[in-house]
């Protein structure tokens, strides 16, 4: 009976990541369109430099993806305080932003490339790597999991 118990848990917590990373994966594939398309109309269209796209594009999808994120791909989660999940969230984000400048620049500058489809192969790669870092960072620090009371076992 305990062992079915615990296949059901393990099912139950399974069926729960599959669902936070599916919403997880939505949030992002949106959040995704929406700084590449926002990129490419201020560094293509609209006469941006590549930095400053980069920059305007990630604290656009970054403020929707912090909603999408806390009501609903980790919305059965603890709630923990608005104020502190959203500066862990930007904290994160932060350093995420940084490495995606760090890349962009690095491939616009010291590169010397201003062809609007490398830099935005270079913007697409700093976004695949900062969704791996903010996956987890988000599931650790800023939506944590509920906490389980620990049961005491009595040895007699």
């Amino acid at each position: 009976m305990e062992c079915g118990g615990a296949v059901g848990r393990v099912r139950a917590t399974w069926r729960l990541m599959a669902r936070e990373l599916s919403a997880f994966g939505v949030v992002g594939v949106a959040c995704f369109a929406l700084d590449v398309g926002l990129f490419q109309l201020l560094y293509a269209s609209a006469g941006a430099g590549a930095v400053t796209a980069k920059l305007v594009a990630t604290l656009v999808s970054m403020t929707v993806a912090y909603a999408g994120h806390r009501y609903w791909s980790f919305s059965t989660r603890a709630r923990t305080g608005l104020r502190r999940e959203y500066v862990r969230f930007a904290l994160i984000n932060g350093l995420t932003l940084l490495l995606g400048l760090a890349i962009v620049g690095f491939v616009r500058h010291p590169l010397d490339q201003d062809s609007a489809l490398v830099l935005q192969v270079a913007n697409i790669a700093s976004i695949a790597i900062g969704t791996v870092v903010r996956y987890l960072s988000y599931r650790r620090w800023v939506f944590p999991a509920h906490r389980v009371p620990v049961p005491v076992i009595d040895v007699v």
